[in-house]
């Protein structure tokens, strides 16, 4: 009897266990509406325990689960301090984890994951994180999904992580230069992607035709995200500073070079780094630019030797090569900053009519960067003194490169007023009797602009 009765109270707790395991269907679809409503209505604390009851009840029910958690651990961590915030912080990457469990395939690893390393960043002091730690996490989410690592922020997060710990003696700089050189491919991946997808849009209204409401929201969406990766280009640059120097790369990259010469990548790399850095003088630079186009000939390799030629001032040659290079180019967002490098090349120089060519070129390829009409304005305003036949029409040159100026947008409104600021004056205009007429730039310019009136 006494075992029966055992038996009898063992299959009851079971029961009771099975029951207590199970969802209940009505009962989640009621606390998830709950918890939605508090949400909406930014009542986050309210939400709190209905969200956290039907996470560990049912995690699989619905994905609304995480997208609420989010939002309401987010807010408890914002009103929280000390070793409540800190506990919240790690809720909120165990809620991340949990999401990847149960819909991995609505959690891609290089959104979720890169949100759980940069909540981590921000609050390191809170949480006690090194560098170290904080950097591994980033890389093996990089490794992980690097197609999905896209975070502007957190780009820079990784490759400034980077560069702490090579201060810190921590990286070699072979390593510091191969993630730059990771992280800056990366970027300009995705500025091509929102590039392209802008383009859509401004070859649309070109050809005369209006946006629709979501097309206009979608463009300045695409447009934010290009603007926001502008900003971490130059931020990851400005951290790497002098780190990169010829001090440093040419010593580097001779040491590496024997186990390398068969590595296009790695030749690439050295070759577009001592390109950049003006270590062009080195017989190192001639060797990397010759192999690689020996082993991979190809648009990269020949604006290489376009620079080699340069440097050792055989104009006529170089600028075949930089031709080539454009010629064997079939992409048009790498074409057109072929166009805008050699154009800035051919600037510096001081041969602008030829680098206006490779500017306009570089705007028809790739209209959504506008950066190539600040480079054309500023050849003007310089060619100001040269261009005019009087002190009135030498000044009227700054209108020219106000007019380009505008052209690019946001970017260019500071350097309109710099330039309005030292064309004529309206006492100027008046003085001269010069109101509404047109006038003839010469020189390199060969343009004309009209007097505004008064």
């Amino acid at each position: 009897m006494k075992q029966n009765i055992t038996l009898f109270l063992s299959f009851l707790f079971l029961g009771l266990n099975i029951g207590f395991a199970q969802s209940d269907p009505e009962k989640d679809v009621v606390q998830l509406s709950l918890v939605d409503q508090f949400v909406k209505a930014g009542d986050f604390n309210s939400a709190y325990t209905p969200f956290m009851e039907l996470r560990k009840r049912n995690p699989k029910y619905s994905l609304a689960i995480y997208s609420n958690g989010e939002k309401i651990l987010g807010d408890k961590i914002e009103k929280s301090t000390g070793a409540d915030k800190k506990a919240f912080i790690e809720d909120l990457v165990k809620l991340w984890d949990e999401r990847a469990e149960h819909f991995a395939d609505k959690t891609p690893k290089g959104v979720f994951g890169t949100r759980a390393c940069q909540l981590m960043y921000d609050n390191k002091d809170v949480l006690g994180k090194t560098n170290t730690e904080l950097y591994d996490c980033f890389d093996a989410v990089y490794k992980a999904d690097k197609d999905s690592f896209t975070n502007p922020q957190s780009l820079y997060t990784y490759f400034s992580l980077m560069v702490d710990l090579y201060d810190a003696g921590t990286k070699p700089a072979e390593d510091l230069f191969n993630k730059y050189d990771d992280i800056t491919e990366k970027i300009e991946e995705e500025v091509k992607n929102y590039s392209e997808k802008v383009n859509v849009y401004l070859e649309k209204e070109e050809a005369g035709t209006a946006l629709t409401g979501k097309e206009e929201r979608f463009k300045q969406s695409y447009q934010s995200y290009l603007d926001a990766y502008d900003q971490v280009s130059a931020g990851v640059d400005q951290k790497l500073g002098e780190r990169a120097n010829c001090e440093n790369l040419i010593p580097l990259y001779e040491k590496g070079f024997e186990d390398n010469k068969e590595n296009a990548v790695w030749l690439q790399r050295a070759a577009g780094k001592m390109s950049e850095k003006e270590c062009t003088d080195s017989p190192l630079y001639f060797k990397i630019v010759n192999a690689y186009h020996e082993l991979s000939p190809s648009s990269k390799s020949a604006y290489f030797l376009a620079v080699l030629k340069d440097r050792e001032g055989k104009t006529s040659e170089a600028l075949q090569f930089y031709d080539q290079a454009i010629s064997l180019e079939t992409d048009n967002f790498k074409k057109a900053k072929l166009y805008k490098l050699i154009g800035s090349k051919l600037k510096s120089k001081g041969r602008y009519a030829q680098a206006r060519g490779y500017y306009r070129n570089a705007l028809k390829f790739n209209p959504s960067d506008l950066t190539p009409y600040l480079s054309i304005a500023a050849m003007y305003a310089d060619s100001a003194n040269d261009c005019g036949d009087s002190t009135f029409n030498k000044r009227a040159v700054y209108w020219l490169a106000a007019e380009e100026a505008r052209k690019a947008g946001g970017a260019g409104a500071k350097y309109v007023e710099s330039y309005i600021g030292r064309a004529p004056s309206k006492q100027d205009i008046f003085s001269a009797g010069n109101e509404g007429k047109v006038i003839n730039i010469g020189c390199w310019i060969g343009a004309s602009v009209t007097v505004p009136k008064l």
